[in-house]
């Protein structure tokens, strides 16, 4: 039976106040946005959340918050793995990550040894699949929920990003520290696309932060020819 999803959204990070900050930390109030996260979603863990998992975005602001929000989780052997199929959509300073060597000194407790080698380059050929285009985010997203699809584990914590989350995974909206639970469709065939269920629970967030109307996937993407792809609803 493939796991439970927990998506969550990063806290605050000082690119909501300067967004060419290169790939930067949490700011204070993003800091207590996890306090809050954490006192939240911690009640219903291991109750209705077995988590055996956890996922983040190679991004310092993701990482930051994981920690903050399950270290109570990782203190008792729950892995982190870092991933870069999770990272946010654009290449801007602050959607663009650090050298893994260098996050390897800051978060030794992160599991750094599944990161496409090709990190954080999003605009060479090399790095055409992390390209900002509806095409490559909505292809990056399948690949990032098939890769979790046949995992063993009952619950999976992914914290991510608005953009790809939103655009490139689930096709609803995240506030900053907010997250919703899903479970896989069932899908009919091999080919068919990997789509989620959420949980009633979650309509609003799980803070009850967040926009409750859908979003198509790939919605206000650029295509790869340059125009922008607007969605159906």
């Amino acid at each position: 039976m493939p796991p439970t999803l927990v998506l969550i959204r990063h806290a605050e990070g000082l690119h909501n106040v300067d967004n060419n900050i290169p790939d930067p930390e949490l700011s204070e109030l993003g800091r207590r946005q996890c306090g809050d996260l954490r006192e939240n979603i911690m009640a219903r863990i291991p109750k209705e959340l077995d988590v055996g998992l956890i996922i983040v975005s190679p991004m310092r602001r993701t990482i930051e918050t994981a920690m903050l929000v399950f270290h109570d989780l990782i203190s008792k052997g729950v892995p982190i793995q870092a991933h870069a199929g999770w990272q946010e959509n654009s290449a801007q300073p602050c959607d663009t990550g650090s050298p893994i060597p260098q996050l390897v000194a800051e978060f030794p407790l992160v599991d750094f040894s599944h990161v496409d080698p090709v990190f954080p380059d999003k605009t060479s050929p090399a790095g055409a699949k992390y390209r900002h285009t509806r095409q490559a985010i909505v292809a990056r997203g399948q690949a990032a929920l098939h890769d979790l699809y046949s995992r063993p584990e009952k619950v999976i914590v992914v914290v991510s990003h608005s953009g790809f989350l939103r655009v490139g995974v689930a096709g609803f909206w995240f506030f900053k520290a907010d997250y919703r639970i899903f479970d896989f469709e069932e899908r009919e065939d091999a080919s068919s696309p990997y789509r989620l269920l959420r949980w009633d629970s979650t309509a609003a967030g799980g803070m009850g932060l967040s926009k409750e109307h859908p979003v198509p996937l790939g919605d206000g993407l650029p295509d790869d020819e340059g125009t922008e792809h607007e969605g159906s609803a």
